[in-house]
């Protein structure tokens, strides 16, 4: 018997002492006033962690409904303000340590001996390893008024009427299990007339969560008349709640007489100008946390809309609805938040508000945690490093600037090992990326703490004008998980994820496409392409399309269907309504399509040129020619469906221009509006080859005659000019588009034209002597005249035609409608230029013709005329025999004039 006193003691003393934290030696004189008969709730910031704090007196305090899960070493926490810098330079204030799972429990917290309440303003639950603030209260020392908290609101910061203040209200007074993840919780309050409701689930991002009341008079079908309320968290991390009025098991659909049918907010049966009158929800708060969605709101218990919206009787028992699904983010037909099918997560019950119901037991524990977003490192697609204000950090606490990588806020990296990964780096000079071990980065040796530095340092560091690129490659010794932070301050990245393999290994080639949501992956065989798209944000299908646009494209969609397999499909798409998507039958192989944590990858195989027996469908002139340039852009929606597509399919979000992909070099570049600089350029090439240079040559071939050298001069200068500005456009040209490639025709055209241009001048510079009067012309004076005439107009005949190639190039890579009037321009000047030409060599040809057959104009003689005369001429040996000839003729007359 006393062997059994002893060990029931025993028992009672390990499990009661550590929850009780007794110190008999201590005294705990009363607390001041202020901090007492207040018990604001923990702000939830991570783990799920909800409770009530209350100050028992100055050596402890109580927590109350407390949930929790676990971390790795977790304690009370102490700190003098809620700022980054003095939460995580705070200590800790108790011996108990919180490693494990809470759920709904109740316990008091006994204070260190050294710890006072006047040293404290934050009390954290805090992970020590990776300084995380799982959840807080915070105690108001600028007014040591007793007045209660004021009322929450969605957005409310930190007031300053209260001791104690809490901004994220989590807390209820009952809570009902609807199904194993997806709660109701509620706090009737009467006297207000008003019931605050909270919805909370383990569901994805895309996901809505609705519950409200039946119509009474609906019978067996309860959803068809009932007032329920939608919620979710927008595309931009902000919560929202509508009211919602059903009319059919249906979306919500509008037909062209304007009748709005189906799941849908009470506003749009009223039209598009009715305001908010009709919506007697309002949102308090919203979060998405640990992969669990939470919503509250607040509705009054009388329908003010009696045509929409039902009253709640809190004292009887009445059938409550719920559902849960996808949800469809606005679009250019609807602006609202839209509810697709649940998928068989729905039900109903009959619910008394009145009374007191709490069956939820802990705190709701998601298989995949991770909420932000996600970005994948692919072979030669560099990641853009940059900072930016810190909005939905998943770590908190943290500075008021982060990471971004690829314009995504402290997102999950994951490499692959044996892939090198690129980053370009723009985030400031006061950012310098590395990859460690340690969780919080900014140069663990400052915390006396050991880390390994993986890539990475001080001087990696750069801006958008001067990037810096790091190149990092994981290998088979790098940890499965690691971070990326930066040297000068500390939590300012997140997680790298290390993975053996992936689609950069798969696939030969790479390119982000616009925008940098979605990837492309490609390789070439002889007759085959393979292809894979992976996004880089969550939705529900996505779509690559060929093509300068969704409308005239061949569309390929990955999608999962309600059995959750993965479908592939491809249509032609002639318009912007979801009736103008035809479904066609490519030959694809290998087609599969996955989705992970909401990351839609699609994969599928399809021959360069459809095997088709004639004109058989769309899909028949559905080629790929690697050569050229292929225009790809994507769209992502919320819902896809095989067949009977309707508006509701439409996408969410798209590309807002095409990216040219060019195949066979593994490269893209954006489709865009003419550049200013290549504008320049090809206004200086139109100088030059279009009036400088073809003027030099008029000058030369028809103003010999002219008396002077001032033909000459008109030609020395026009020619060096218009070769300046050549060299001048072609330099703008390269440093735009950073390199010169030769695979267009236009930059082929273009580099024979300047190297002929080039020669002109050392063709004149090493040109033979010109012949006296009365001398023969030299056989090489007359081989470099031919030279250098045909050097000269061969020019300007590939410059033309790098002109009409550039013309074709600008329509290829802006559009046609940008460079439609340029090229009917261009032509209209080359027509006058050839009509000119034709009219200046006949007007040249009767000068000659009047010189040779005038009479008096070769017997008076001019020297200066018979230099300047062409030696190419064809009457250039008549004229110097005639000329020979009357000089005898006037020797011999001379003496008679005497």
């Amino acid at each position: 018997m006393a062997r059994a006193l002893l060990l029931c003691l025993g028992f009672f003393l390990f499990h009661w002492i550590p929850f009780c934290y007794s110190d008999p030696g201590r005294s705990c004189p009363k607390v001041n006033t202020s901090l007492l008969n207040f018990e604001p709730e923990f702000v939830m910031l991570q783990h799920q962690l909800r409770g009530v704090f209350e100050v028992i007196d100055n050596c402890s305090f109580r927590v109350s409904q407390f949930d929790m899960l676990p971390g790795s070493d977790v304690h009370w926490w102490g700190a003098v303000a809620d700022d980054f810098d003095n939460l995580t330079s705070g200590f800790v204030i108790s011996d108990m340590q919180l490693n494990r799972t809470y759920k709904n429990e109740s316990f008091v917290v006994n204070l260190m001996s050294n710890v006072t309440w006047d040293k404290i303003r934050v009390v954290a639950v805090w992970d020590k390893p990776t300084a995380s603030d799982f959840g807080h209260v915070l105690r108001d020392l600028g007014n040591g008024s007793e007045s209660p908290a004021p009322s929450p609101s969605p957005g409310v910061g930190l007031g300053n009427s209260s001791v104690w203040v809490s901004m994220q209200p989590t807390m209820f007074e009952n809570c009902k299990s609807l199904t194993e993840n997806y709660r109701v919780r509620w706090t009737l309050n009467v006297e207000e007339g008003v019931i605050d409701i909270g919805l909370e689930a383990v569901a994805g991002s895309l996901n809505y969560m609705a519950f409200g009341w039946a119509n009474a008079s609906s019978g067996n079908n309860p959803m068809i008349g009932s007032d329920v309320t939608v919620t979710g968290i927008k595309d931009d991390g902000m919560p929202f709640a509508d009211d919602f009025h059903i009319t059919q098991y249906s979306e919500c659909t509008t037909d062209k007489d304007g009748k709005v049918e189906g799941v849908c907010p009470d506003s749009m049966f009223e039209g598009s100008n009715i305001n908010d009158s009709v919506n007697n929800t309002r949102l308090v708060y919203g979060h998405r946390k640990d992969g669990a969605l939470f919503i509250r709101y607040q509705r009054p218990l009388k329908a003010g809309d009696k045509k929409y919206d039902l009253p709640v009787n809190h004292t009887d028992n009445m059938t409550v609805i719920w559902a849960m699904g996808l949800i469809k983010p606005p679009d250019s037909i609807s602006h609202y938040y839209l509810p697709q099918n649940h998928g068989g997560k729905y039900g109903h019950l009959m619910l008394n508000v009145s009374q007191h119901v709490n069956d939820c037991l802990g705190p709701l524990d998601a298989e995949d945690k991770e909420d932000q977003d996600r970005v994948i490192a692919d072979r030669n697609t560099p990641l853009i490093v940059s900072s930016g204000p810190a909005l939905h950090y998943p770590d908190p606490p943290n500075p008021s600037r982060v990471i971004y990588i690829n314009k995504k806020e402290a997102p999950v990296l994951r490499v692959e090992r044996g892939v090198p990964v690129k980053f370009s780096i723009q985030a400031g000079h006061d950012v310098a990326l590395y990859i460690t071990s340690d969780p919080l980065g900014g140069n663990a040796t400052l915390r006396n703490t050991s880390e390994t530095i993986y890539a990475g340092g001080a001087e990696a560091e750069g801006v958008q004008a001067s990037p810096t690129d790091l190149v990092w490659a994981p290998d088979r010794n790098t940890p499965d998980e690691v971070y990326y932070q930066s040297v000068f301050m500390p939590k300012m990245g997140w997680k790298v994820q290390v993975v053996d393999g992936g689609l950069s290994d798969m696939y030969n080639n790479s390119v982000l496409l616009d925008d940098q949501q979605v990837t492309l992956f490609w390789t070439l065989s002889k007759n085959l392409i393979s292809f894979a798209a992976r996004g880089e944000k969550k939705s529900g299908y996505l779509a690559i399309g060929f093509g300068s646009g969704m409308v005239n494209s061949f569309a390929y969609v990955g999608w999962i269907d309600d059995d959750g397999r993965g479908q592939v499909g491809t249509y032609w798409i002639d318009g912007k309504d979801a009736s103008r998507i035809h479904r066609t039958h490519e030959n694809l192989t290998y087609g599969r399509c996955k989705s992970e944590n909401g990351i839609i990858t699609l994969e599928f195989t399809r021959p360069l040129n459809p095997s088709c027996n004639g004109d058989e469908g769309p899909e028949c002139k559905n080629t790929i020619d690697p050569k050229t340039v292929l225009k790809v852009v994507w769209a992502m929606g919320a819902r896809w469906t095989e067949s009977h597509l309707s508006e509701r399919n439409m996408h969410s979000v798209t590309s807002s221009r095409p990216i040219r992909v060019h195949l066979m070099r593994g490269s893209a570049e954006a489709e865009e509006d003419l550049r200013p600089v290549l504008a320049v350029h090809g206004f200086m090439m139109f100088l030059a080859w279009g009036i400088l240079l073809p003027g030099g040559i008029l000058a030369a071939r028809y103003l010999k005659h002219v008396k002077g050298d001032g033909w000459f001069q008109l030609h020395v200068y026009l020619q060096y000019s218009g070769l300046a500005i050549v060299l001048i456009g072609f330099l703008f040209a390269v440093a735009e588009l950073q390199g010169l490639h030769f695979e267009s025709l236009h930059v082929k055209f273009g580099m024979i034209a300047i190297a002929l241009a080039c020669i002109q001048p050392l063709n004149a510079y090493v040109r033979p002597k010109k012949p006296a009067n009365g001398e023969e012309v030299s056989s090489q004076r007359l081989l470099w005249e031919y030279i250098h005439m045909i050097i000269g107009r061969s020019a300007i005949v590939v410059g033309i035609a790098a002109l009409i190639t550039g013309m074709k190039h600008l329509g290829d890579r802006y559009g046609d409608e940008n460079v439609h009037g340029l090229n009917w321009a261009l032509i209209a000047w080359c027509l006058i230029g050839a009509l000119t030409v034709v009219y200046l060599e006949y007007r040249e040809r009767m000068r000659r013709r009047d010189r040779l057959f005038g009479g008096s104009n070769w017997v008076l003689g001019n020297s200066d005329e018979d230099e300047d005369t062409d030696l190419l001429s064809p009457s250039r040996q008549i004229v110097r025999k005639e000329s020979a000839s009357s000089g005898r003729m006037e020797v011999q007359l001379e003496p008679l004039s005497r």
